[in-house]
């Protein structure tokens, strides 16, 4: 047997029509099925039935947990990302979680990746493989420093 991707990632959130907003008009997700009586709300992940996010509220306790998904994207959107989120009020970030104009570049895999946080405070990230071999000595750097 051998895993050939990841189907479904969920997440707890205190305002679940707000978080299904956030998914659906920042990230673009479709909805694939709300159920309210559950407190519930499913959207797709790329084509509908390749993978699933599920969003459930907790209500108005506070959140002592933050989570982490990592969105795999085309390099363009990538590196158009920061831009799009800051014109929709969200702050791009670095690797390192400070303000961002651009993906860093994280050497090992390597890959683009640049970093936003939803409603909730969950880190997402809009990831890019990028092609040519794996460079560990790079570290992780701003985009426009990955050359140098």
């Amino acid at each position: 047997m051998s895993v050939r991707g990841l189907f479904e990632t969920h997440l707890t959130v205190a305002d679940l029509r707000r978080s299904v907003s956030f998914y659906r008009d920042v990230v673009g997700l479709p909805v694939a099925l709300e159920v309210p009586e559950r407190g519930a709300a499913f959207l797709w992940i790329g084509k509908a039935g390749q993978a699933m996010l599920g969003l459930w509220s907790i209500g108005s306790a506070p959140m002592g947990m933050h989570l982490h998904i990592a969105f795999d994207m085309s390099l363009a959107d990538v590196l158009a990302a920061p831009e799009r989120l800051r014109a929709q009020g969200i702050q791009p970030l670095s690797f390192f979680g400070e303000p961002a104009n651009e993906p860093s570049v994280i050497g090992w895999m390597p890959a683009a990746a640049i970093y936003f946080r939803d409603p909730d405070g969950h880190m997402l990230e809009y990831l890019a493989m990028l092609d040519g071999p794996a460079r560990p000595e790079l570290g992780i750097v701003p985009w426009s420093q990955q050359s140098e």
